[in-house]
């Protein structure tokens, strides 16, 4: 399960009224996603990256003799995780693993994913036995991959004539009171941060957000933009981000980083580089698998 995008610049005001579940959407916020959109090719890439790392997990469980089928499912775009569901109801399957495809638990976003499975199954009558991956920061293949990733970068800007870059692991804010009621998000990050950390060879680097809600709640902060800023006055020279809360290719990624990151860090005379997206790469669909697997035979 993913969130979803738009499939063309034409479905952006629909895309945001289901993230904005159905509340209007004034008309300058979708003139601003669609430039961001049509800044990024005109649609989400988002669907195709899930449906091939669904297609690689089948391949690789196949490959290990477990006999399943890969559905994709989305929060807030087609194929819905209701439609997705009612498909695999249809195609005769009981037994349901449901994976998102962030390793980070937290009730608002992972919790509302399999809330939305929960009530597919009541409201469509079915009867699924449903096993929930919670939580898979942890697998150690997960790690790896990250640290290959930015192992390479840090390689590539040392050519570059840039030995010591600032390291900037990034993932998506939420609100600050998910840790007033004891959320594990902010502190599965940090593990598995720090798993990449030991991993690869000493570094400078901290935590930062991305994509904080626009509401006068706090969120889980500093905001990447903000330290780009402060990294740029204190003279760095060239900053790597390490996007682990994501593993795909998306908005926040290809707009975000690419984009609007990028542009701030030239103005501040600062080099900036991301590590490339986990997407379909081998290794990260064997940490996949290493997610799926306790759940497929208990």
């Amino acid at each position: 399960m993913a969130v979803g995008g738009p499939d063309s610049l034409e479905d952006v005001g629909a895309y945001l009224s289901e993230v904005r579940h159905g509340r209007p959407t004034p008309p300058e916020l979708v003139a601003e996603f669609r430039e961001r959109y049509r800044r990024i090719g005109g649609k989400s890439p988002l669907r195709e990256i899930t449906t091939r790392q669904a297609t690689g997990l089948e391949a690789k469980l196949a490959s290990e003799g477990y006999h399943v089928r890969a559905y994709v499912g989305m929060r807030h775009w087609h194929p819905y995780i209701r439609e997705t569901v009612a498909a695999i109801a249809r195609d005769g399957l009981r037994k349901v693993v449901a994976l998102c495809l962030t390793p980070y638990y937290a009730r608002m976003s992972v919790g509302a994913y399999f809330d939305a499975v929960k009530e597919a199954v009541r409201t469509q009558g079915l009867s699924l036995d449903v096993a929930y991956v919670d939580s898979w920061n942890d697998v150690p293949a997960l790690a790896d991959v990250f640290a290959e990733r930015a192992a390479a970068s840090l390689a590539s800007l040392a050519q570059d004539g840039f030995p010591d870059p600032y390291v900037l692991f990034t993932a998506h804010s939420l609100p600050r009171k998910i840790l007033a009621e004891g959320d594990p998000y902010e502190k599965e990050l940090l593990e598995t941060m720090e798993a990449i950390r030991a991993r690869l060879p000493p570094i400078r680097s901290r935590l930062a957000y991305q994509s904080a809600g626009r509401t006068a709640d706090p969120w889980l902060g500093p905001p990447f933009e903000e330290v780009i800023e402060d990294l740029g006055r204190e003279g760095e020279k060239a900053i790597l981000i390490v996007p682990f809360g994501f593993v795909s290719d998306h908005l926040e990624i290809l707009y975000d980083i690419d984009v609007e990151a990028k542009e701030r860090a030239e103005r501040l005379g600062v080099r900036l580089e991301r590590t490339p997206s986990l997407n379909a790469d081998p290794k990260f669909i064997e940490a996949m698998a290493a997610a799926v697997r306790p759940r497929l035979t208990s």
